[in-house]
């Protein structure tokens, strides 16, 4: 009974190791709405076994906002994955590790695959004075107002068609007596017209972006004028003179004819003299 024992407590053993894997995820716990969700996840899963970390909206209903796959390396090092949080509201919100296999996976009773998250919107703490259409002469002008800034400074980012043009740099913050809000003024040269953003932080951490739209000054296009040769046909009038009839000729009468008329004539005055008579 005891050797049974023994070597049911040996297959156990040596069963948990193999079915039993340990999966661990971590995210920051706070993150401005905006900003990049950062989360690690460390597995001694197999190599190549794929998990999705799923970013759901918590509430009443939970609602898959993001997913993004992770596939355990040969290495089994820490794997560290960016969430988006652009455009999301404040609120609470859930990530987890959702397995893609056909089985259920075998964790380890320590293992951690959700944590809730706080995601901050700031947004409402930064507000533009200066206009957010320009003309390419102009801009790009970055004038505003930091909700209890003060003299604290704040820092800028900015990004256009082609990429980062400016920063992230610090800047100078002057107190607003009325409100204790720091106004803050940048101009920062571009070359082109399009689609600018501004991403702005603090001591606190990532604040919130604004977007700007430069306009270029419209250049007229000359159409060159092509002046098309006259080409001078000359026609020449052929006329044709129809061919005209034949003229007809009377042909002379023929001797016998004349005989004929002759002999009537004397025939004639022949009846009529002895008409007389």
């Amino acid at each position: 009974m005891k050797r049974i024992l023994l070597i049911a407590l040996f297959l156990l053993a040596m069963a948990g190791p193999v079915s039993a894997y340990g999966l661990y995820l971590k995210c920051s716990e706070e993150v401005a709405a905006g900003a990049s969700l950062k989360c690690s996840v460390d597995s001694d899963f197999p190599p190549g076994t794929t998990f999705n970390l799923v970013l759901y909206q918590s509430g009443y209903t939970t609602t898959q906002i993001r997913k993004q796959p992770v596939t355990i390396q040969s290495d089994q090092r820490t794997q560290y994955v960016i969430v988006d949080t652009t455009g999301l509201p404040g609120g609470t919100y859930k990530a987890e590790m959702q397995y893609t296999g056909a089985d259920e996976a075998r964790l380890r009773s320590d293992s951690t695959t959700m944590q809730l998250i706080k995601v901050i919107d700031r947004s409402d703490e930064i507000e533009i004075t200066s206009p957010v259409t320009q003309d390419l002469k102009d801009a790009l002008r970055i004038e505003g107002e930091l909700k209890n800034g003060g003299n604290d400074g704040i820092e800028l980012e900015v990004n256009g068609p082609d990429g980062r043009i400016y920063g992230p740099q610090w800047i100078q913050t002057k107190n607003n007596i009325k409100n204790g809000a720091g106004i803050f003024t940048q101009k920062v040269a571009v070359t082109s017209g399009g689609d600018y953003t501004v991403e702005f932080s603090d001591a606190d951490g990532y604040i919130g972006s604004k977007s700007f739209t430069v306009v270029a000054p419209t250049v007229a296009t000359t159409v060159p004028t092509t002046t098309v040769p006259v080409v001078k046909t000359t026609r020449t009038t052929v006329t044709t003179v129809p061919t005209p009839w034949p003229t007809a000729t009377q042909s002379p009468l023929s001797p016998l004819t004349v005989a004929a008329g002759i002999a009537a004539a004397g025939i004639a005055v022949v009846l009529a003299a002895r008409r007389v008579q």
